[in-house]
Order: structure tokens, then C-alpha cells, then sequence
């Protein structure tokens, strides 16, 4: 059974970045978890990438519509509500 190597991933970045990898003692392992975060935290509607689609936007407002933002009264985190209350979240409210 053969494993499965490492591969190795690379990207074009402009010389202000380098520099400031430059100072990080273990780029790849700071990489590779920027990676990941970014990857697990995601919109859900556009995965990502910061824009939607039109029927993306339609689901949008259909959704906000009946779930307004409102701020946490305990620790003030902008947070979903359904139903005209809070949604529960990290502080316990």
C-alpha cells in the first residue's frame, strides 16, 4: 500500500508578504493553518469567496427577512435571531 506523500503547494505573493513571512519562524506550518482556518470558516453561501450569486442573494433576503442580525445583550457579538429572540452562541445567551 503506497502512502501518500506530502505534496508541495505553491503561490505567487508580492514582496511585501515576503517580507513578512520572512519573520515567521515556521512559514509552512503558518501556511498550512491559515489555510485550514480560512477554509473552515467560509460563508456558507459563497464559500468563500466573498460574493453571491444572484439566487444566492435571493436566499439571502428571504433568509435575513425572518432572521434579523441583532447584537447579544450579554457580550454584544452581532448574532442571528429566529423567532425574535437570540440565537444561542459562545457566551451562553
Amino acid at each position: 500500500m503506497a502512502t501518500k506523500r506530502p505534496r508541495v503547494v505553491s503561490f505567487k505573493a508580492d514582496a511585501a508578504l515576503c517580507a513578512r513571512l520572512d519573520s515567521v519562524p515556521n512559514r509552512s506550518e503558518f501556511i498550512r493553518s491559515a489555510l485550514m482556518s480560512a477554509l473552515e470558516n467560509a460563508c456558507p453561501l459563497c464559500a468563500g469567496s466573498g460574493i453571491l450569486q444572484p439566487h444566492q442573494r435571493r436566499q439571502w433576503r428571504s433568509f435575513s427577512a425572518t432572521h434579523p442580525r441583532l447584537e447579544c445583550g450579554r457580550c454584544h457579538e452581532h448574532v442571528f435571531s429566529c423567532a425574535g429572540r437570540v440565537v444561542t452562541h459562545a457566551c451562553g445567551s
